[in-house]
């Protein structure tokens, strides 16, 4: 935990808070504060709010968003997250004829490495499709910034890479494909933090953190573990202020939402079967429901 807070201040140090928004937030969304993973006050006033204990994906005053209420999320019974056959999501092999195949054979097109290197880029995309998004932020009560990111980025590979470790040798040999791409979108994102110089030094630390982290994870949620273990664990890798020795009450409720969907998603994985995890044919538990927009009056 020192390692991982004095990696992530000096990286805070070493990025502005406009460089931080080119990198984290999409267009139409707030600019985030300096790599500050602090449980905001704005979400903390909120789930004190009256508005926010609603009933689950109740429509807001303007329809454009659903309101949560944490308590009562991730309690469902787990299942399958692999896309049915005409989901538009699915990413099929590329299949060509004639002599496009014949060439293609010829450069390993088709070869067992370069399948399982374009299903680890279609897994990753899953995982990064579920962390950039702002659902995660919004039902989690968390400022979208870089530490969180890279938090909830490690935090979903771990997920990935427990799935896999259950199919074996080719199971961890795919994983490591995918750890490869992270590991480049990690260097990315902290070069785009503004951060360049001594690269290799933060990219080393934050390589520690992430192991470290998977350590504790894995702990967390092995037979031997306290019921809280899973809470405390994601208190401290991904709430938890500089300093800070005691969980925020206000952030409890979020924090043990976290911890449910975490534990959800990872049994939901191990439902998952094996060809939809090395097609990267899955996708995680959606957040927040969609609510379509008011219609229009007709005039």
């Amino acid at each position: 935990m020192s390692r991982w807070r004095a990696a992530a201040a000096r990286i805070a140090a070493a990025a502005d808070s406009r460089m931080l928004s080119r990198a984290f937030s999409k267009a139409g969304t707030p600019a985030p504060q300096p790599t500050s993973r602090a449980f905001s006050k704005a979400a903390a006033a909120k789930s004190r709010s009256p508005s926010f204990a609603a009933a689950a994906a109740t429509p807001t005053a303007s329809g454009a968003r659903p309101e949560v209420r944490l308590n009562s999320m991730f309690l469902s019974k787990p299942c399958s997250l692999a896309l049915l056959p005409d989901s538009p999501l699915r990413v099929e092999e590329p299949r060509f004829e004639g002599i496009k195949h014949f060439m293609l054979t010829l450069l390993l097109f088709y070869s067992k490495q370069s399948k399982s290197i374009r299903g680890a880029n279609v897994v990753y995309h899953r995982i990064t499709s579920q962390v950039d998004k702002s659902d995660i932020y919004d039902v989690f009560q968390l400022e979208k910034t870089f530490k969180t990111t890279f938090s909830l980025l490690v935090l979903h590979m771990w997920l990935i890479l427990r799935r896999l470790k259950e199919e074996g040798k080719d199971g961890v040999k795919f994983g490591q494909y995918i750890y490869e791409i992270y590991n480049h979108d990690v260097e990315l994102r902290v070069s785009k933090a503004g951060v360049n110089l001594l690269l290799t030094k933060w990219m080393k630390e934050l390589e520690k953190i992430f192991y470290g982290n998977i350590v504790k994870y894995d702990a967390a949620i092995s037979l031997d573990a306290c019921q809280g273990d899973l809470v405390n664990v994601i208190w401290r890798n991904v709430y938890a202020e500089e300093g800070t020795e005691t969980m925020n009450a206000a952030a409890t409720p979020a924090i043990q939402a976290l911890a449910r969907y975490t534990r959800r998603e990872a049994t939901c994985l191990s439902l998952t079967d094996k060809e939809a995890m090395f097609s990267g044919n899955f996708k995680f538990t959606t957040l927040l429901p969609n609510v379509p927009s008011p219609a229009k009056p007709v005039r």
